[in-house]
């Protein structure tokens, strides 16, 4: 991103800071006619990114937009300004039916292209391909043989469907709308809470909770991470924040470069999973499915403390074997200074309750924002001056900035999908390979998703991979475990978004841990595999949302409990295997035995879960007592 100056930087900043004051007073106020909301999102949010984002780094001005960076931004203003002015026009006509003509068509094409361009310079190259695959698809895909043949497209009809189908799909589509709405309030919540130094009170209370024990800074990084991540809503934007502090202790202590950024990288993708804001991802699964936010965040919060518990438990084991030390003391805060910054939790709460007590998310957002900046004014070290709230809505804007183009792109490769009947092509022939068989689908549907996710960011492969999974997860998952389709609603698009968030620290091409490979100068590939591995919980979890709806709080309280057990025991046993230690060193008889038997408990679902459970605890207890037998005891005096 270019590092403006002068005027302009100013200038951008005080567009960005009002793009983002506007979209929080709608949050709270009420929002206008939808498709002028979501030209209103467009409008502010896509030219800024020609400014900020050079063409090609290293060959465009890196401190100044050019002449042709101008005349990027103003071509798409246009599009979108034309929709504001053209409101009621736009809502009123009838999609596919009302004629699409010449001046709408290269309007179409320029809000495409732009946005092409823009996708291309600030998000991913791979989605900006992926959108040139879907639009081509529906231009020569009658052309294809077999089962991805589809009808025979009219230019018009390609256009409309990428741009103008408010009900359906394409730029102006429902996905647009929810960012436009809930999610950017959200994302100015966040904004605030860093603003206000919410920041420091998670990464003061992450080293006093974990800094004194083994292995002291991989656990502080896990914990902050967590936390950050329920702000941040983006994976490697917590890998820099967190990271730049963490990766440097963890190195000093003793943990190689690459296994610290995997360490900081599957902590920071963790983040998109942990309650009460998910990420963005999280909120598009609440407008798809139509299941209150405040039930998904509840059906998902056993999963997340999974995850972290599993990257805690991995990283004292190693700790253990290697030896290492716990955080020098003085880079430990006092308890007394976390307290100092304890009053910056209420905004929180508040968000929390308003939302189980079934409050919109964007009023909630609001009503939170609006408490941060009061309760951060109660201490002066937490008080947000102007200056503060003009920066905090700046970052803001320029979070949701690449958001917004990249989830207008997703509406395209969506459209596409369902105008040519793609997705049922696809997920006829994932079907056909599983065979019938359910385990099997899931597999396929997990590898596909990650797949997906080493081109384009958590949210759109979310959108993309839900698209052609969740209906044969429905299908075969309602034969197969006996639920209805609406009881595997849930579980179905909980499973597609774990792994849509996993594929940010999975090899080859993982985004967040590159980033932390950068900080560590270490191999962006091995620290991707290090990250997979510590997140290994977040495999396991996938599919116990499916198998195991205790996990999800649903049925009774031995049925969550059992649900819960199954999983510690069997993370607890994955985690020691690999680490080669548990009470003490193992050798690889020991060490076999509980990677099997934790492989067993957490994906073995052809025996009672007693059965499981027996395994996931016995097998670890066992060989703990056998090691403690072991020990040599100390002599008496």
């Amino acid at each position: 991103m270019r590092d403006l100056a002068g005027p302009l930087k100013l200038l951008v900043t005080l567009w960005l800071a009002a793009a983002s004051a506007i979209h929080l007073y709608f949050g709270g106020f009420g929002f206008p006619e939808p498709i002028t909301m979501r030209g209103f999102h467009l409008l502010v949010f896509v030219p800024p990114l020609f400014l900020l984002f050079p063409a090609f780094p290293g060959r465009s001005p890196a401190r100044r937009p050019s002449v042709i960076d101008w005349l990027w931004a103003l071509a798409s203003a246009a599009p979108h300004a034309w929709v504001m002015w053209n409101w009621d026009k736009v809502s009123d006509r009838m999609e596919y039916v009302d004629p699409f003509g010449w001046e709408m068509m290269v309007l179409a094409a320029l809000a495409i292209l732009t946005l092409l361009e823009a996708t291309r310079r600030a998000v991913e190259v791979g989605l900006a391909w992926m959108i040139i695959i879907s639009v081509a698809y529906m231009g020569f895909g009658h052309y294809i043989p077999g089962l991805l043949n589809s009808r025979p497209f009219s230019v018009a009809e390609i256009l409309e469907a990428s741009w103008l189908v408010p009900t359906a799909g394409g730029v102006y589509g429902p996905l647009t709308g929810i960012v436009a709405t809930t999610i950017a309030v959200f994302i100015v919540f966040g904004a605030f809470m860093q603003g206000s130094g919410t920041g420091r009170l998670f990464t003061n209370l992450g080293a006093a909770a974990a800094g004194r024990f083994t292995g002291g800074p991989a656990k502080v990084a896990v914990i902050t991470s967590g936390l950050f991540g329920t702000m941040s809503g983006s994976s490697v934007s917590n890998v820099i924040t967190t990271g730049a502090m963490t990766i440097p202790l963890m190195i000093r202590i003793g943990y190689r470069p690459v296994v610290a950024a995997g360490i900081e990288s599957a902590a920071s993708v963790g983040g998109a999973l942990m309650p009460p804001v998910m990420g963005a991802a999280a909120f598009v699964l609440a407008e798809i499915t139509g299941i209150p936010y405040g039930e998904i965040i509840v059906a998902a919060a056993i999963g997340a403390v999974l995850y972290y518990f599993a990257i805690l438990a991995a990283v004292h084991f190693e700790a253990k074997q290697a030896g290492m030390a716990p955080m020098p003391l003085r880079d430990i805060p006092a308890w007394r200074e976390v307290a100092q910054d304890a009053h910056l939790v209420i905004p929180i709460v508040v968000l929390v309750w308003l939302m189980m007590d079934r409050w919109s998310g964007n009023y909630a957002a609001f009503c939170a924002t609006i408490a941060m900046v009061g309760i951060a004014a109660l201490r002066r070290r937490s008080r947000m001056g102007w200056r503060q709230v003009l920066e905090s809505l700046a970052n803001a804007g320029l979070t949701m900035a690449p958001l917004a183009v990249s989830i207008a792109g997703a509406g395209i490769v969506v459209s596409a999908l369902t105008a040519t009947g793609l997705v049922v092509a696809l997920g006829g022939i994932i079907k056909d390979l599983a065979a019938g068989n359910f385990a099997l689908l899931l597999v396929l549907l997990a590898v596909t998703v990650l797949v997906l996710g080493m081109g384009i960011p958590t949210t759109p492969s979310y959108i993309i991979a839900a698209a052609i999974g969740v209906p044969q997860i429905l299908d075969l998952g309602s034969k197969a475990l006996g639920y209805s389709a609406q009881e595997l609603l849930l579980p179905a698009h909980l499973f597609i978004f774990y792994f849509a968030v996993l594929a940010d620290a999975s090899p080859p091409v993982a985004a967040a841990a590159f980033a932390a490979a950068a900080i560590a100068k270490s191999s962006p590939l091995m620290a991707s595999m290090h990250a997979t591995r510590l997140g290994i919980a977040g495999f396991t979890v996938g599919f116990a949302f499916l198998y195991d709806p205790g996990i999800m709080l649903r049925g009774s309280l031995v049925d969550i409990l059992v649900a819960t057990a199954i999983q510690v025991g069997a993370l607890t046993a994955l985690c020691a295997a690999y680490a080669g230690y548990l009470r003490a060193s193992m050798g690889g008889p020991a060490r076999l035995l509980l990677a099997c038997g934790g492989l067993f408990a957490a994906f073995y679902h052809g025996v009672p879960d007693m059965v499981r459970l027996a395994v996931a605890v016995g097998v670890p207890a066992a060989i703990a007592l056998t090691q403690g037998m072991r020990a040599p005891r100390p002599l008496r005096p």
